[in-house]
């Protein structure tokens, strides 16, 4: 009798019997976490990660992009969009070596983000070292942070 008061804790998948379709808001969350709009599951594996930073006068990217070359990067800034896309090479087969895993990838990849306020498109700078594209993208002199003095 004792056992009868105490409450039943149903399984996942017991659950999922009683409730054959997932909330529409968790189906969404899913597809697009699949399917991609930038950072999803799919696109992880493709698109290199960035860090984006502001500095009073600045805005700053990094992205990693070992193996491949400077001339296949290609930068742009447009109405406050930076896109960065490329392509790595595909390595060729060496015949008589047996791969146990593959996990570098090859192909294009593209990737957009929003900067943060707007910038000088004609001063925009990429540099690339040791597979590190940094770009520095000055800000717009209607955007700079202004001090401005309080008299007493």
């Amino acid at each position: 009798m004792a056992n009868s008061l105490v409450p039943r804790r149903r399984s996942p998948l017991a659950l999922a019997w009683r409730e054959p379709f997932p909330r529409l808001g968790d189906l969404e969350d899913v597809l697009s976490r699949f399917w991609g709009n930038g950072e999803g599951w799919v696109n992880d594996a493709t698109t290199p990660s960035i860090d984006l930073s502001e500095t009073e006068k600045a805005v700053e990217v990094r992205m990693d992009l070992p193996g491949v070359k400077a001339e296949e990067i290609d930068v742009q800034v447009h109405a406050n969009l930076l896109t960065i896309s490329g392509e790595r090479k595909e390595e060729k087969e060496e015949k008589g070596r047996t791969f146990h895993r593959v996990e570098r990838r090859e192909g294009s990849f593209s990737r957009t983000v929003s900067l943060p306020c707007e910038v000088d498109e004609s001063k925009v700078a990429a540099e690339y070292k040791d597979g590190v594209l940094h770009v520095t993208m000055p800000k717009s002199a209607g955007t700079e942070v202004r001090k401005i003095k309080v008299k007493a």
